[in-house]
């Protein structure tokens, strides 16, 4: 499988895992920078992934 397949499978693993934690645990107060907002969770979900999925392939 070529690597850009790899970025784009953790990037979308990561969006999902970034949209779920703003979903079921986010922040009640609507203060947090990162969890008070869907699309910055998703978003940065979505970099991690692809950062992480970046590393891991050869």
């Amino acid at each position: 499988m070529p690597i850009i397949w790899k970025i784009v499978i953790g990037m979308l693993a990561g969006g999902a895992l970034g949209f779920a934690y703003y979903r079921f645990v986010g922040c009640a107060t609507g203060t947090c920078p990162l969890t008070s907002n869907p699309w910055t969770s998703t978003l940065y979900g979505m970099l991690l992934g692809s950062l992480i999925a970046g590393s891991l392939t050869k």
